[in-house]
This record gives C-alpha cells, sequence and structure tokens, in this order.
C-alpha cells in the first residue's frame, strides 16, 4: 500500500476518503468534508526513528486488585468492582441519574482514599457542588474541572494522577485537532481513543458518561463500544423511581448481572425488589415467577388483566416482551380453550421490573390462565419453566438461584418442568413437575 498523502474525513459521519468533496457520499450531509492530518511515514515500513516494542511476559506481576465503589450491586454487575486503568461507559437517558450516581461514587471513593477527578463539560463547578450539597456527599475531597477541552483533561489528569477520573460526559468534550462540534462522530472517536490511551498508559480508572437516542441505543458512533472495557446501562420505567442498572459489555467480568437502586430524596440507594413482592392480597390473574437477573434468582409476581370486548381488542404489556406475551396468550387459549383472541389482554411485570427470562413463560401462561378463568392460582406455589408453541415445558437453567429465592419469599412449592436439575435448596419447598402446560394449569390453579 502507497504512502498516504491526504485524508479528508467527514466531520457529521466520520467517513474518510482521499479526495475532497463538496457533499459526503456516505451521509449525504454538505459541507462537512475537511482535510484531516496523517503521519507522513508509509504503512508497514520502519522510518529512522521507529523501534521495535519489547516483548512483554503474560504472567501474574501481581497489580494492584479491584477498587470497590462502596455500592455492593454496582461492584457486582462490575465483576467485583473497578479494574485500574479500565474504560468505563454508563449509557442512559436524560434525567435518569447518571451524574448523580457518579457524584456518589466518586464520593465514595474518594473517602476511601482513591481520588477522584471530575471533569463536567454539562455542569459548572458551582452546580456541581450545590448538587453535592443537596446530596449529603463529600464534595470537599473531589476535584473539579470544567470538561469541555479534552487537552485540558487530559493534562490535568496527567498532573493530578487521580485513581479515578469522571467524564461527564462523552458528547460534549471535545478536541481541538479536529474541527466540528462536540457530539459528532469524529469527535467522540477522537476523545474516546485519548481518553483510553490515558487509562492504560497512566493507570487511571476512566468512567465516561454517554448519551443514548430516542431508540435508547447509545448516541455516537458503534466504536465507542468497542474501545471501552465495560458498557453498562442504566435504565428506568417512566414515571418510576426504580433504577436498573445492566451489565453488557464487561471485558473483567460476567455480562448481564444487575442492579437495583432507587432515586430517594438523598440519591440513589441500592434496593431489592424481592421485598416488594407478594405484598397484596391474592387476586386472579397474579402468579408468582422465579427469574434470573444476572446470575440472581429472583422472585417476582407476574400480572395479567382479561378483559371481553366487542371491538378491535388491545394487547399491552409493561416489563414483559409484548412478542412472547401474544405467543404464550395463544398457547394457554388452546390449552384451557379460551378464546383470548377477541380479548384484550394486559400483562406486567411487579415493582416495575423488566424480565426478559424464557423461564418465566409459565407464570405468564398461569397468570392469563387464572385472569380468564378467575381462579387463583395456589396458595404457596412458583412457577418456573419454558413454555413451547406446542404447550410442552422445558427446563431452564439456573434451578438452584430460583430456588433459593423461592424459599426466601416464604413458598411451599415449585412447579418445574419435568426432566428439571433438581438441586438441594431446602426439604421443606416441594417440587411439583408437569410435562405441559395443561397439567401445570390443571394442578397450579384453585378452582371454585
Amino acid at each position: 500500500m502507497g504512502n498516504l498523502k491526504r485524508l479528508f474525513v467527514c466531520s457529521g459521519c466520520g467517513r474518510p476518503s482521499s479526495q475532497w468533496a463538496g457533499r459526503c457520499s456516505a451521509c449525504g450531509e454538505w459541507g462537512t468534508v475537511s482535510e484531516h492530518p496523517v503521519g507522513r511515514g508509509p504503512v508497514g515500513r520502519r522510518g529512522a526513528d521507529a523501534s521495535a516494542a519489547p516483548v512483554l511476559s503474560l504472567a501474574p506481576d501481581g497489580q494492584e486488585g479491584r477498587i470497590g465503589t462502596g455500592l455492593p450491586g454496582v461492584d457486582r454487575v462490575l465483576g467485583g468492582g473497578l479494574v485500574p486503568g479500565s474504560v468505563v461507559l454508563l449509557a442512559g437517558a436524560p434525567g435518569i441519574g447518571k451524574s448523580t450516581l457518579l457524584l456518589q461514587l466518586a464520593s465514595r471513593l474518594s473517602g476511601a482514599g482513591h481520588p477522584c477527578l471530575l471533569a463536567s463539560g454539562e455542569e459548572t463547578r458551582g452546580q456541581v457542588a450545590e448538587r453535592a450539597a443537596r446530596l449529603g456527599v463529600g464534595e470537599a475531597a473531589l476535584g473539579f474541572v470544567p470538561g469541555r477541552d479534552l487537552e485540558q483533561v487530559v493534562a490535568t489528569a496527567q498532573s493530578e494522577r487521580p485513581a479515578v477520573l469522571v467524564v461527564d460526559s462523552i458528547q460534549t468534550i471535545r478536541t481541538s485537532a479536529l474541527d466540528g462540534l462536540p457530539g459528532g462522530p469524529s469527535q467522540v472517536r477522537a476523545c474516546a481513543d485519548a481518553l483510553v490511551g490515558l487509562a492504560k498508559e497512566w493507570g487511571v480508572t476512566v468512567l465516561l458518561v454517554g448519551h443514548v437516542t430516542k431508540d435508547g441505543d447509545l448516541a455516537g458512533p458503534r466504536t465507542l463500544e468497542h474501545v471501552v472495557d465495560v458498557v453498562l446501562s442504566f435504565e428506568a420505567d417512566r414515571g418510576a423511581g426504580l433504577r436498573i442498572l445492566a451489565g453488557g459489555k464487561n471485558r473483567y467480568g460476567p455480562e448481564g448481572e444487575v442492579a437495583w437502586l432507587e432515586m430517594r430524596a438523598g440519591g440513589l440507594a441500592e434496593v431489592q425488589p424481592s421485598s416488594r413482592i407478594g405484598d397484596g392480597e391474592a387476586e386472579p390473574g397474579c402468579a408468582p415467577a422465579l427469574a434470573m437477573a444476572g446470575r440472581r434468582g429472583l422472585a417476582v409476581d407476574v400480572q395479567a388483566l382479561v378483559v371481553p370486548t366487542a371491538g378491535p381488542p388491545r394487547r399491552q404489556v409493561s416489563g414483559l416482551d409484548p412478542r412472547r406475551f401474544n405467543i404464550l396468550a395463544a398457547v394457554t387459549g388452546r390449552a384451557m380453550n379460551m378464546d383470548l383472541a377477541r380479548a384484550e389482554l394486559y400483562g406486567a411485570a411487579a415493582g416495575g421490573l423488566r424480565l426478559d427470562d424464557p423461564g418465566v413463560d409459565l407464570a405468564v401462561a398461569v397468570a392469563l390462565a387464572s385472569a380468564g378463568k378467575g381462579w387463583l392460582v395456589r396458595p404457596g406455589l412458583g412457577l418456573v419453566g419454558e413454555v413451547s408453541l406446542t404447550g410442552a415445558l422445558r427446563p431452564v437453567g439456573g434451578m438452584e438461584q430460583r430456588l433459593s429465592a423461592a424459599v426466601a419469599a416464604g413458598l411451599e412449592e415449585v412447579m418445574i418442568p419435568r426432566g428439571s436439575h433438581r438441586p438441594k435448596v431446602s426439604t421443606s419447598l416441594a417440587l411439583r413437575e408437569a410435562p405441559h402446560l395443561r397439567e401445570a394449569l390443571s394442578s397450579g390453579l384453585a378452582r371454585d
């Protein structure tokens, strides 16, 4: 490959090209293509001042252990705490509490002897100090630097050498080496690359705040998710105080871990959703499900409502997969000989939780049948199992965690698919097997 003399980059989408054009051929924007400086050395050949990198051993060298954040749930999602020199991206919708969470974490880390530097491009020092005082965190132990200029932030971090650098946010910081507004693909890519280099070279743990689009996807180029080490998503149901911190990509720990936080007057506090389960009296359409959230078992009420209607039926769910809910409604209607196709169907997971686990299929089907027939679910019965299109029940994983959650919730027996793994959790917990949804509905519902 020959030496590239000139490089032109679109500031809108980041597409490179070898010649200038008035309109970008990738995104169609006008006037966004400008020249970008490139190195002069030919690719694949050693320059006069180049030197070979030393070959290092992969043997353990006794590096510093993980840094605890002070919140057990956050540490669990991270895989045991923050890894020194790693880059963590926290993404969430506007106003959900990303800045509040990171301010609380930075305060706890500073109090534990890990100096933190907060670079904010969205708030001034006075605004951050006011919010810290309102939350009652130790703002005096935190360092602050304006976070809109990349070179200034990197130079300050290299001078102060904090253990943790918080950048709020990656969409508001920019580098003077490139044209374009902050948040553009080229700016986000360049700033993220510089911050990753800072973390790896200086051993500083970098926490980045990321914005999301209206569709819930991470804003900016896809390369942002590739260059960071950990991607965390911060979600909440509209109007609910419960926040869900979920782990996505994680190079240093398991994926899919979940922590529940509640927004209170003093900031975010970790909660256990299981304490909200089963508080009300038993009613038709309510079935206890034993779900998995990461590697943890969780007992949660699944609710259903069936309303006959003469007009076009509506179907609406909250916290459940809508497509899966419709499939289970069809399978349940055939198994119970009910015409659910002409009824309005509503489904929800109690407590504002989101359940994306095939093990809750049986609970959803039982809740639909209970609501349609007006029969109660047997008292003290928990439900686990995946339901196929034929109505057959399939075993699911994580039975030990699910049954432990059933014992903690005070359940007496659990309906499981035939052939499921039977771990020894509690001798007082009875396990009832069912091969098909018909048998599960027949024995799981208390008919009047």
